[in-house]
Parts: C-alpha cells; structure tokens; sequence
C-alpha cells in the first residue's frame, strides 16, 4: 500500500527548514534572516526581497510536508550522475511520480520534489491547493507556471539556507529573474513546444541571439539546447 511506502528520507531542505531554528534560536523569535546574495562564477548577482522570502517559506514548508505524508502519492527520486533539469526523465504513473535527482547534488532534491508534486497535483485535479493561478492551464503554460514556483523554492533555498549551487536550478532562477523564461524553455525544450517556440520568434526573430548572448555573459557557456 502507498501508506506503507510514505516513510522515507526527508528531502534535504525539509531537515534543514525545521531544524535551522533549532540551531540558531533568534530565527524562531525574529522570522526569517535577510537572505543573501547569490553570485555566479562570472560575477552576475542576484539580490531576493526578504517579504517575497517570507511568503514563499509559507508554502514551500507545507508543500515539503505534503510531499511527505500524504499518503496519496509517491515521488520516487532515482539517483543520476550528470546534472539533469527537473523535466528530464520525469514520469508519471498511476500513484507514482518519478523525477531525477544527481547524486552528488542533494540540495536539489527537495526543488525536483515540487516539481513532481505540482504535476501530480494537477493529474488529481488538486492544483487549487498548491498552484491555483494554474488552474485551468495545460500544456506549455501549465510547464512555465510550475517552473515559476520551482524557481522561487530554489531562490528561496540559496539565499536564505546558502544551498549548494546546481547549474540547472541556477540557470532556471537567473532565467526568471531577468525575464528570459521563455527564453530558457523554449531554447532547452524546442521539440517539446514547438508551436509555442515558432511564435516566441515570429514576435522576435533575434530572440535566439540575445538570449545566448546574454546567458553566455551570466554563465559563460551556451543554454541548454544551442550547446
């Protein structure tokens, strides 16, 4: 039975999340500390509004509950050994969701995690619950609504718990922040949203240019899909 299968190793930030106050006792007094900047190795900074944290540590905190024991749902998560983007190899079957995570980058786990639960949200017509702005959406804008949210967890966890850096995430977070999303989709998925890729250059037909140029000044190499 799946309630048999729910007890398991807590994703990494979920640990860190509760047990955080415990080691440093004003947080629990005080809220959360003013988050850190995030800086890449070319020296591109990205700086997070501490009430914009605030909100998004209300709902990554019931959201990792949830993903623990409900017993609804399972999320498997299969060790890989090359970075991997959340949707790479990501499945759904029946009761069972299963997303990828690189071993050796456990900080990552957590963020994949939601990624699997906002779309086994959406196959139990629970969305309302975690993502009511996508209710309705299929498709291309459902993917770009729950990369939003996967994005801001993973903004959330470097810059208020100095989580590991993880080039897809990192990508992913710089990609929002700096209005490229569409960009970094429809560049790293081309085959998967096609019709939505031909009208994101039809509008503008130097979009491919300036979105590698821009990304080559952040992090020094090609996006996913020009590489």
């Amino acid at each position: 039975m799946i309630s048999e299968r729910k007890p398991r190793t807590r994703p990494v930030l979920f640990q860190a999340l509760f047990l955080l106050p415990l080691v440093v006792g004003c947080i629990a007094a005080a809220g959360l500390p003013q988050p850190r900047s995030l800086v890449v190795r070319s020296g591109a900074r990205l700086t997070a509004d501490h009430a914009r944290m605030t909100v998004i540590d209300e709902w990554v905190r019931a959201e990792v509950i949830n993903i623990v024991e409900d017993p609804s749902f399972f999320i498997s998560t299969p060790r890989v050994r090359d970075p991997v983007y959340p949707w790479e190899g990501f499945t759904i079957s029946g009761d069972t969701a299963t997303v990828s995570v690189q071993g050796s980058a456990p900080d990552a786990r957590t963020h994949h995690e939601i990624y699997a639960h906002l779309h086994m949200m959406k196959k139990m017509d629970r969305l309302e619950e975690w993502l009511p702005e996508a209710v309705g959406m299929e498709g291309y804008q459902l993917e770009r609504a729950i990369l939003v949210r996967v994005s801001d967890a993973w903004l959330y966890g470097r810059t208020i718990f100095d989580l590991a850096p993880y080039a897809p995430l990192d990508e992913l977070i710089f990609a929002n922040e700096h209005g490229y999303l569409d960009a970094f989709i429809l560049t790293a998925r081309a085959d998967e949203f096609r019709a939505e890729r031909r009208a994101w250059l039809d509008e503008n037909p130097d979009a491919t240019e300036e979105y590698r140029a821009w990304f080559r000044e952040i992090f020094e190499r090609d996006p996913k899909g020009l590489r």
